[in-house]
């Protein structure tokens, strides 16, 4: 069942924009670009956006464009052409795409500065594109880092350049599909998430924790995690039309990062490298427990295994300063859990907080045996 409902993430990872188009040379800078900032030039674009409606406008009257944000580094890389140098509007940009050649804007793209103007990229840089404008755009994307974009009135499609990247822009109602079904994905692993959770903790509060159940746990902390970057990626897209959907993408999420954190915190020393090695794991390698286990404890073979107690504890209203002192004097849960009133007195220094430890023990128990969620 997981790895039906994970089929699309799947698809997503397998069908990268990323392209790896160019080829080094010693006329040529290459300009690499952080996924970060492909992020932020995706909210430029997002509908909503002025630039957006711009692009849209030229593509329901049908017709073909080339764009220019200038960054700084495209002089020397395009013809002038006409000086316009003009607020940005809606209207005048898809008057002046009448005219053959591309169009340059401001860094801020508040003002168009030149249009019928001839891109002259290094023609070293090898493109897969098959049209001349795309290619120009692609070359020169490539070699400046500034983001070009390619409106083609045969295909109809906007397709948008930074750097190494290539993204298709997408019509809303289509991006909004695929990120409604996806949240129904995200739905169905929290639900998974949440039963697991629910059962390591049983486990260990009764100390019979074995790896398997710490690996299935993270599995399915890591494949909402991925389902969820997939969602985001859409978000951007949507801009301000995908509200309702990020609202419910953040209810969903909420504490998961610091409840896995702590999960990971209370089983490995190491954990910031585990880390690391979860977030180099592919999604098929994922969808395997085993895999996972290897990764997490270096063997797949089945055993009893401790937590520290930092995750359990923090369910409780005990003060964090006693939770740092139980787990680090008594360094596991069954420790904790099986530790004496005088042995806990020098933790507490009074019997009112013993007591009120207990209780919330015994209040965490009594929760998890009726079911509740905490």
């Amino acid at each position: 069942m997981m790895e039906e409902n994970l089929d699309e993430i799947k698809n997503e990872n397998e069908n990268s924009d990323v392209e790896e188009l160019f080829v080094p040379s010693k006329k040529i800078k290459e300009v690499g670009v952080e996924e970060k900032d492909f992020f932020d030039v995706l909210k430029m674009v997002a509908p909503g956006t002025s630039i957006r409606a711009a692009l849209d406008d030229l593509l329901n009257a049908g017709m073909g464009s080339l764009i220019v944000i200038d960054n700084g580094n495209i002089y020397g890389l395009f013809e002038k052409g006409f000086k316009i140098y003009s607020r940005f509007s809606s209207q005048k940009l898809v008057e002046l795409a009448k005219m053959d050649g591309a169009i340059i804007l401001s860094r801020d793209a508040k003002r168009i500065i030149y249009a019928n103007s001839v891109l002259i990229p290094d023609a070293q840089i090898l493109s897969k594109e098959t049209g001349t404008r795309h290619k120009a755009a692609e070359r020169m994307s490539k070699q400046s880092g500034a983001i070009v974009i390619a409106i083609s009135e045969r295909k109809r499609k906007i397709t948008l350049y930074y750097g190494d990247k290539k993204h298709e822009l997408r019509n809303s109602s289509e991006v909004l599909r695929r990120a409604s079904e996806n949240m129904q994905i995200l739905e169905k692993q929290r639900e998974s998430l949440d039963e697991v959770l629910t059962d390591l903790t049983v486990l260990e509060l009764q100390k019979m924790v074995t790896i398997f159940d710490v690996a299935k746990v993270v599995q399915n902390f890591e494949i909402l995690k991925r389902v969820s970057e997939v969602i985001k990626k859409y978000l951007i897209e949507l801009g301000k039309e995908g509200m309702i959907v990020g609202s419910r993408l953040r209810v969903l999420t909420r504490g998961l990062e610091k409840e896995e954190d702590f999960l990971l915190r209370d089983y490995f020393v190491s954990y910031s490298d585990i880390k690391k090695n979860l977030d180099k794991m592919s999604l098929d390698e994922l969808l395997e427990t085993s895999d996972v286990s290897a990764v997490l404890f270096n063997e797949t073979h089945d055993k009893k295994v401790s937590p520290r107690g930092l995750r359990i504890l923090k369910k409780t209203n005990v003060p964090e300063r006693y939770i740092d002192s139980l787990v680090s004097n008594f360094k596991s849960l069954e420790n904790i859990l099986g530790a004496r009133y005088e042995e806990l007195m020098e933790i507490f220094e009074n019997e009112g907080m013993v007591d009120f430890f207990k209780e919330e023990l015994y209040s965490l128990r009594e929760k998890i045996s009726l079911g509740k969620k905490f």
